[in-house]
Order: C-alpha cells, then structure tokens, then sequence
C-alpha cells in the first residue's frame, strides 16, 4: 500500500468514526479476525481490534447506537457525549494505521484523524439535530439507516480501493456541512422578527 493509499485509509477510517466510531471498529476487527482483509506489515498494530473483548465491547456500542440513533432526543443526546469520544477514537485508529516510526507522522496522523473525525461528528450532529427537529419519526429512522448503510458501504470501498473511498467520504461531509449551514440561515430567516411596511 502505498503512502498516498495510507493516508487516504486513515482519513476515510476518521471520517467514518465520525459517524459511527462503533460499527467501523467492530467491522475492521471482525474482518481481521476471520482474514477477510489480509493487512500489510505497517497496519500490524490495528491487530488489536481483533481481540475479543474489543470485538464485544464494540459491538455492545454498535447495538446501542444503532437504537439511540433511531429516537429523536435520544439521538441528540448520544450526539453530544460523542463530541468528545468521535474524534479521539478517530485519531487513534488513523495512528494505528499510519503507524509511523516518525514522531512527525505520528502526530500528524494523531491530528489528521482527530480533525476528519471531529469533521465528520460535527456535520453528522449539526444536519441531525435539524432533522430530529420534525415532529414526525420517520425522516430520523430513513437518515440514520442511510448513514448505517453509507457506513458500511465506504468501508467496504475504503478496503478495496482507499483514495476514491476519502474523495466520496469528504464529499458527504462537505455535504453535510452545507446543509447544516444551509438549514441554519432558512431558520434564521424564518425566525426574523418581520419588519413593517412603509406607507
């Protein structure tokens, strides 16, 4: 794997782990543990997600987000506990898999994965806490089953070809991000107190 590849792994991991840090975790742990993904020598050290109480305490945090994700309040509450643990997950896995000998790398991949994570967290939170706004469930339930599946679909590809898994995955980031800030000046618009006519 080349070092543009790598970089672009750990950025997509990072991003990923901004949106479900749990289910990538236990998904990157159990293809290693059944050899579904066979990883070179400098990725070694992501050999610890394949331990088993990794496994069992991520997959405890899949089903828990999995169902907090679904309910409106519950969401945003989860949302806004992981503002801190997102983006510290998502550094250290981008350490695990630049894993350099060079302090230099490490820290920049400490703060690469850290910044896509908490990037990710950021938009994800903003765009849901607009959606949980509606009164109705359903737009809550479609956008996070579509964030699951988005999820696992970038992870698969990130696997199988990384620099064009981290163009998509910074795509809907960016994406999300305008929306959120889209979402905000409607509102802001909405909420202007209107101003009277002359004459």
């Amino acid at each position: 794997m080349s070092a543009v590849e790598l970089i672009a792994l750990a950025s997509t991991v990072s991003l990923l782990a901004g949106w479900r840090l749990y289910l990538v975790t236990f998904a990157v742990g159990i293809a290693m543990k059944f050899g579904w993904i066979a990883l070179p020598d400098q990725l070694r050290a992501l050999d610890v997600l394949a331990n088993n109480w990794i496994l069992g305490i991520a997959l405890v945090g899949t089903i828990a987000e999995f169902f907090a994700d679904k309910a409106a309040w519950i969401d945003s509450a989860w949302d806004a506990v992981h503002s801190v643990i997102r983006p510290v997950g998502g550094a250290l896995l981008s350490m695990a898999i630049i894993d350099g000998g060079d302090p230099a790398w490490q820290v920049g991949s400490l703060l690469l994965g850290g910044g896509a994570a908490f990037l990710a967290h950021s938009g994800k939170a903003g765009a849901r806490t607009l959606v949980n706004a509606s009164p109705e469930p359903f737009s809550n339930v479609a956008v996070s089953t579509g964030e699951d599946v988005a999820t696992v679909g970038l992870m698969g590809l990130a696997l199988a070809s990384p620099v064009a898994a981290a163009l998509i995955a910074l795509l809907l980031v960016i994406v999300s991000l305008w929306l959120v800030f889209a979402a905000r000046r409607a509102l802001r618009r909405l909420l202007e107190p209107k101003r009277p006519q002359a004459g």
